[in-house]
């Protein structure tokens, strides 16, 4: 009988479960992985670096290109870490705009999350159903911004502009005919307000299609089912977050116990798991698209009823409308000298943190006074949760560790920033 002896396996980089560019040395015996080690560092995205040397508007784009999947979540922390430092008031307004978004990015998130790990192990419709949502809400992003994914919406004191009250509308061309465009446009007729909010009354019948196809289906438990289990010691422990650690049955969301914004002001609750494997991880993400529903739900109910600014009025930091830039001197000297020479932080350090789709997203921000950031670091949730692969995944199989990275959720852009 041949020995089977211990053996080391490249995991990619490149590999199409590996989600970009991890690179994954399994030490093997046979089949179970005894060590897992993950290297980082093909990507040097050098986002913390860049930021010294840019002015502090010109660096929020560079946050949407962090994690993604979760644009405007990555550029909400920057901002409050810079209205923090400056003292500066958000509008109500626009304090409500955020958290709507923010909990679009959410679903926009999960969405891609269950269509890519449903892939990973082998479920291929729930990908297609996932992406037909995702559609309908990038073009929320588009709607407001201009851009689909980098949005770079949110500013210092607010949002670049309000809502706006016609909806894109898709047109007849050689390949859709005036039927076919007639039927893509009929959510369409109203303003953002009114497409985002039938959203939210078709949004559960989606999420119930995902369950339909996953969540009893005995081929997905006995992939997911007590694969990667963590106790909420070691949960704790190595620094988790998010549905990483509630999957865990640890109950901490920021938007309950820090909240920032107008979370304290909004009704939804925090789902929890129990076992601490990939199912209950798979659970959580679930049960929290039902409650961001909720959440979307209740700002476009208070954004209707309360129009108002989106963006401060103070003019060092958030430049003035265009048509009084171009009918006054001293909103065109400001409007200049934000858009060269930025905008000047006081001198102090600060960190902000929101509850990102991934779990808590921090910026910790040093300014010396200057117009640029002295130092920024980034607290990426991703990167404590690939140090914990190597304890998750040993014992288990070489096809365990594909629905490991699955259920971590794992974007390499903020890993290695």
């Amino acid at each position: 009988m041949a020995d089977i002896k211990n053996y080391t396996l490249n995991f990619g980089p490149q590999h199409p479960a590996a989600h970009g560019v991890l690179r994954l040395v399994l030490e093997l015996d046979g089949e179970v992985v005894q060590r897992a080690d993950p290297h980082i560092g093909l990507l040097h995205r050098g986002t913390e670096k860049l930021a010294e040397t840019k002015t502090f508007i010109q660096s929020v784009p560079y946050m949407d290109r962090l994690d993604y999947m979760s644009m405007m979540v990555n550029e909400h922390a920057y901002v409050m870490a810079i209205e923090r430092l400056m003292g500066v008031e958000v509008p109500l307004r626009a304090q409500y705009i955020r958290v709507m978004f923010d909990e679009i990015t959410r679903l926009l998130n999960h969405l891609l999350w269950i269509g890519a790990h449903g892939l990973d192990v082998g479920a291929m419709a729930v990908f297609l159903y996932a992406f037909r949502e995702r559609e309908d809400l990038l073009d929320c992003y588009e709607a407001v911004s201009g851009a689909r994914m980098h949005a770079a919406y949110y500013r210092p004191g607010g949002v670049y502009r309000d809502l706006p009250e016609q909806m894109p509308q898709y047109i007849a061309n050689r390949k859709r005919s005036d039927t076919a465009a007639k039927r893509l446009n009929l959510n369409r007729q109203g303003s953002l307000l009114d497409f985002i909010e039938d959203f939210t009354r078709r949004f559960p019948g989606y999420v119930d299609e995902y369950e339909t196809l996953l969540t009893d289906n005995r081929i997905w438990k006995q992939r997911l089912v007590g694969i990667g289990v963590v106790s909420p010691e070691r949960a704790k422990a190595m620094g988790f977050t998010g549905p990483m650690l509630r999957g865990s049955g640890v109950v901490w969301d920021l938007r309950k116990h820090q909240p920032y914004e107008v979370y304290d002001r909004l009704d939804f609750d925090i789902p929890v798991g129990k076992e601490g494997d990939s199912y209950d991880r798979y659970l959580v993400r679930i049960a929290e698209m039902r409650q961001s529903n909720r959440i979307i739900a209740q700002c476009v109910e208070w954004l209707r009823g309360n129009p108002g600014p989106v963006l401060s009025s103070n003019h060092k930091v958030a430049p003035p409308a265009r048509v009084d830039m171009k009918s006054n001197m001293e909103e065109l000297i400001h409007h200049f000298k934000l858009f060269t020479e930025g905008f000047h932080v006081p001198e102090g350090e600060c960190y902000a943190a929101v509850e990102h789709p991934k779990g808590e997203f921090g910026i910790y921000l040093v300014s010396d006074g200057a117009n640029k950031p002295y130092r920024l670091k980034i607290r990426a949730p991703g990167y404590a949760h690939l140090q914990g692969l190597n304890e998750m995944a040993r014992g288990h199989m070489i096809a365990d560790v594909v629905t490991i990275i699955g259920t971590q959720d794992i974007v390499f852009g903020e890993i290695d920033r």
